[in-house]
């Protein structure tokens, strides 16, 4: 059972650590790098871009981070873990950073403020189910959408996973997994699933 911790400086921390259990991982809130250090996947909850920034900045955490996701640590980033897992941000505040990893550009707030926040059926590529050749899960899913961002560009070795409307919502680089809306907030577990096998290397 892979041991993922849940970066708890801010944002859906409680949800995706229920979420990974029930998707067969063996979770715990980190906070400090000897903790993050220690896990075998780490996930960026969603909240606040530009708090995460400042706390992982405080807690001496924006550079190791940064170095331990481009060393093949696998990560998966929902709404504001997204635009952290982005190498380029727009609409960021002045000297805004991210973790980086991913070969994209994320928009911040792309889909408007807290008011514009909604909730819909999307479809995603989330991959095969019954290993090599099997039939991709293209099951829509219920997405909740927070003051959301979205991916403006995608470079090339980039998967994109899913869209809304021609924007692009879920994308996946090697072990690097992103979401623009908040699966922890739904009873529907497969991105979380999707995540702990490609942490135990098996997707």
């Amino acid at each position: 059972m892979p041991v993922i911790g849940v970066l708890a400086l801010q944002g859906d921390v409680r949800e995706h650590l229920r979420a990974l259990g029930e998707a067969g991982a063996d979770p715990r809130p980190v906070r400090r790098l000897a903790e993050v250090e220690s896990v075998d996947g780490l996930v960026i909850p969603g909240g606040e871009s530009t708090t995460l920034w400042r706390l992982a900045t405080a807690f001496e955490l924006l550079e190791p981070v940064r170095k331990l996701i481009a060393g093949g640590l696998p990560a998966f980033g929902s709404c504001a873990g997204l635009i952290m897992l982005a190498d380029q941000l727009r609409d960021g505040v002045a000297g805004q950073q991210t973790f980086g990893g991913i070969d994209m550009t994320a928009r911040r707030n792309a889909f408007g403020r807290q008011v514009d926040s909604f909730e819909r059926e999307v479809t995603l590529q989330l991959g095969s189910t019954a290993g090599p050749g099997g039939t991709a899960d293209e099951t829509p899913f219920h997405a909740v959408f927070i003051r959301a961002p979205w991916v403006e560009r995608a470079g090339a070795e980039v998967t994109v996973l899913g869209e809304d409307n021609g924007r692009i919502i879920a994308v996946r680089q090697g072990p690097l997994l992103a979401t623009a809306f908040h699966p922890e907030l739904t009873p529907d577990r497969r991105i979380h699933e999707l995540f702990v096998k490609m942490v135990k290397g098996t997707s």
